[in-house]
């Protein structure tokens, strides 16, 4: 047990301080949730097209580009989950330093920035998995559209 007094003011203000990457968390959860999601789909999609004969036209293509989405999706997952537990040791180094009395700035400074930057890495990572999804989609869209409707402008691009 813990035998060091910690007044009560500096008690709240610890744990105040502390919700902040504790909200931080919850959206690196988020993230996390919303990845996995992602990563299921694909790997249903490369099941389902890897399933199809080989001789079928684009299956080698399509393969490639949902093993690149896994790729941009695996990053996405790893750098998220680090940051997590970074932020998981912010929190930490906040309440240890508070209860030993000691400064534990940069260690806050290390791991809260850190966890920051490597979400960003992990939001960088997705959007090039969106990129590559909107141009498979795009690319299926162009793939399927009948000659004669290529052709006819929309009602705005005729104006």
């Amino acid at each position: 047990m813990l035998t060091t007094a910690v007044p009560l003011d500096a008690a709240a203000h610890i744990v105040q301080l502390a919700l902040t990457p504790v909200f931080f968390l919850s959206g690196i959860a988020a993230l996390l949730n919303v990845f996995a999601t992602r990563l299921g789909r694909v790997a249903d999609q490369a099941d389902a097209v890897a399933a199809t004969p080989p001789d079928t036209p684009g299956r080698d293509r399509r393969l490639r580009v949902l093993r690149l989405r896994s790729h941009a999706l695996d990053w996405a997952v790893v750098l998220t989950a680090v940051a997590g537990a970074q932020t998981c040791v912010a929190i930490m180094a906040l309440f240890l330093g508070a209860v030993l009395g000691k400064s534990a700035a940069s260690i806050l400074f290390i791991t809260f920035g850190g966890a920051i930057v490597l979400t960003l890495g992990a939001l960088i990572a997705y959007v090039v998995e969106m990129l590559l999804a909107a141009r498979g989609v795009r690319e299926t869209v162009a793939e399927n559209i009948g000659p004669s409707t290529r052709a006819s402008p929309t009602p705005r691009e005729g104006r």
